[in-house]
């Protein structure tokens, strides 16, 4: 199958979770359970995914050499929604020279004492390079949202703490992407939209299973008590920022293959628009490869 046939499958997976304009944007229209029909076993989804990194790995390579673009991937999600396995499946094939990933914690006090941006723009990737952001920017109209109590830790003259505030720190992070967009950076950002029903299930299979008692957490539970808050957060902050330039793709997470092609797929699609092409060598760089091939020739 020819590229292009290729990219025309793909768009079919793509297109109704991408969200360029968010003036008319309700999660409520997004099923997490959803697959648009596609069945697959284990194994044709192993196999579909494969054909996928080793595509974006191929574009990768093309990316560091070019050295103009940069690709900012961002990961939001529920807690159990596969933000981790998602990042280790898409991105398996990666050379890790050209990617870093990121996973913001909580706050230090050196962050606390700068503008909400400050430790996110830190840690964006240079040219050539893809950086993932597993939690990012977000988090700062989302769990500080939910949790005000945040908000009041972050040093911010009283005045200024006002019922405007969300929808500045948005209107701020759609003027930063865009800026980011006019330097070369292509933003995609990613909603792994997991259902609450599967989430429990999640949970459940993490308390049932002794090697995955690592991954849970008591606050896990107690901020199930906060999903509709969460998800109207969610709702605001995709409808407030998706754009053109940089896209959300609310992706269904209940079946986690299914999130995994749909991510890679995504994200195939925005760098082969790009059209990277490695560099080309001028007529002297080219005599000087043929001079370095002569003087390795005559070595005994």
């Amino acid at each position: 199958m020819r590229r292009r046939e290729i990219l025309d499958r793909i768009e079919k997976y793509v297109q109704p979770f991408r969200i360029t304009k968010g003036d008319d944007f309700k999660l409520a229209g997004f099923d997490p359970g959803d697959t648009r029909g596609l069945r697959l076993d284990k194994g044709e989804a192993r196999d579909l995914l494969q054909q996928g990194t080793e595509w974006l790995a191929e574009e990768q390579e093309m990316l560091y050499a070019e050295n103009r673009w940069s690709l900012l991937l961002v990961f939001q999600a529920m807690d159990a929604a596969g933000k981790d396995g998602t990042i280790k499946h898409v991105m398996s094939g990666i050379n890790p020279q050209g990617c870093q990933v990121v996973s913001f914690k909580q706050p230090s006090s050196e962050d606390l004492e700068h503008d909400f941006l400050w430790r996110y723009s830190k840690r964006l990737p240079e040219r050539g390079r893809i950086g993932i952001f597993n939690r990012s920017y977000y988090e700062e109209v989302l769990v500080v949202r939910v949790h005000e109590d945040i908000l009041k830790r972050q040093n911010l003259p009283a005045q200024l703490v006002n019922k405007n505030i969300w929808q500045e720190r948005l209107s701020d992070i759609a003027h930063f992407e865009d800026y980011l967009t006019r330097q070369g950076t292509i933003v995609l950002k990613f909603f792994l939209h997991l259902s609450r029903k599967e989430q429990k299930k999640r949970f459940m299979e993490r308390l049932d299973k002794p090697d995955k008692h690592w991954k849970f957490s008591p606050a896990d539970v107690q901020e199930r008590a906060f999903w509709d808050d969460y998800m109207h957060a969610f709702e605001e902050a995709i409808r407030a920022t998706a754009s053109e330039r940089a896209p959300w793709y609310v992706v269904p997470a209940d079946n986690k293959w299914f999130t995994r092609l749909v991510v890679a797929a995504a994200i195939v699609q925005a760098v082969e628009e790009l059209n990277l092409s490695f560099p080309t060598i001028d007529a002297e760089k080219k005599k000087q490869l043929q001079t370095a091939r002569a003087e390795l020739g005559r070595e005994k």
